[in-house]
């Protein structure tokens, strides 16, 4: 059987993982100011034990004002740094993914209920904050106008950035994302649609690069050489006039010379009025193109949910490493069961070890037979 491709490991600086398999960040609005609950406890610990070279912690706020629900999980406090050792510390001791923190900030889409109560922004009895964003521009109809950025509030969400950085190297974090995706922050500095700043922050597409650049920047100069730091996009608006991703090969060619290890290629999220093309690996093709026109390895995401299907992304070369959302909700063994059907290895806690296959083989006559 021909190895695979997918469970062939890979190298980010100095760190080693055994595949290419990565569980993707994914909200899931249980903190308390910021902190993780128990709730993170059981959701990271399975996952932890599943098999994936990577496990992500879902998006995380370097501010307060930076969360997107009072639900979000945060990495602004000492409190909340306190809270999630104690959720890694379960993720190793049980687990076998590397630990990685995707930090971000929420821009003009904070201040919301959380999903299942609707997304709506918070009433002033909801205890809501002003929002903060590159123009004091609307996500749309009925959404905090947010304040626009002053040069005092750019360096304080600089800081914040640079601060939680810190904090996920005490917390002895692995790999670092940063994100710039899905109508965020510092995709909203991206894209001219909510970017209509006349500074040096506003106008050309340089210039709307300027502010992530920045961030990327001083958290990359404040994070171990040795550890990876990546970034997630998103490669294009799916709006008439938005970001494009010519302009996000562009700006992954700046994040390379910067020490950007790879890019984390979505789309959408900056504008309601935008219309996406769903389907299975709808967004592989963006990550095909910065990777071979940028020249940095790539992430792909977006309904990817069948062994074959991942393996021919990394085999065929669309990108570098792939990451499962719902697909690993759905089974956190996703990549235990992709090994069987690809020949390849996936790494089993002990306490589940006589669970692999190998060592019941009376229960998988057919799969031997094949072999």
């Amino acid at each position: 059987m021909t190895q695979s491709k997918l469970f062939s490991p890979i190298a980010l600086r100095g760190l080693e993982l055994p595949n290419r398999i990565a569980v993707s960040p994914m909200c899931q609005y249980e903190a308390e100011d910021g902190s993780a609950t128990d709730w993170h406890l059981a959701h990271l610990g399975q996952l932890a034990m599943g098999g994936a070279g990577l496990l992500i912690v879902e998006a995380t706020a370097v501010s307060r004002v930076g969360r997107i629900t009072h639900g979000c999980l945060g990495l602004y406090s000492d409190a909340n740094e306190h809270a999630l050792r104690r959720v890694l510390e379960l993720c190793r001791q049980y687990g076998v993914s590397k630990l990685a923190i995707q930090l971000g900030h929420a821009g003009r889409k904070g201040s919301t209920h959380v999903p299942l109560k609707g997304n709506a922004p918070l009433k002033p009895s909801e205890d809501p904050w002003t929002t903060e964003a590159p123009s004091a521009l609307a996500y749309g109809e009925g959404w905090h106008t947010p304040a626009a950025l002053d040069e005092a509030g750019l360096a304080r969400t600089l800081r914040d950035f640079v601060q939680a950085t810190e904090r996920a190297e005490r917390l002895g974090f692995e790999l670092i994302e940063l994100h710039a995706a899905h109508g965020y922050l510092l995709h909203e500095f991206l894209s001219p649609i909510s970017n209509h700043r006349t500074d040096q922050y506003g106008g050309s597409a340089e210039n709307r690069m300027r502010f992530p650049l920045e961030v990327f920047a001083a958290c990359r100069a404040v994070w171990p050489a040795h550890k990876p730091m990546g970034i997630r996009v998103s490669a294009t608006d799916w709006v008439e006039g938005g970001w494009t991703v010519e302009q996000t090969v562009a700006l992954a060619k700046k994040l390379k010379a910067l020490g950007c290890d790879y890019v984390d290629v979505s789309s959408a999220g900056l504008d309601p009025r935008q219309k996406i093309q769903l389907g299975p690996g709808y967004q592989v093709h963006f990550a095909e193109q910065v990777k071979r026109e940028a020249g940095i390895p790539t992430m792909a995401v977006g309904m990817i949910t069948d062994a074959h299907q991942a393996e021919q992304i990394i085999a065929s070369g669309q990108a570098d490493m792939v990451a499962l959302a719902r697909a690993m909700l759905l089974n956190p063994r996703w990549s235990w069961f992709a090994a069987q059907e690809l020949g390849g290895q996936a790494a089993m806690s002990v306490k589940y070890a006589r669970a692999e296959p190998k060592n019941w083989p009376q229960a998988f006559p057919q799969k031997k037979a094949a072999e």
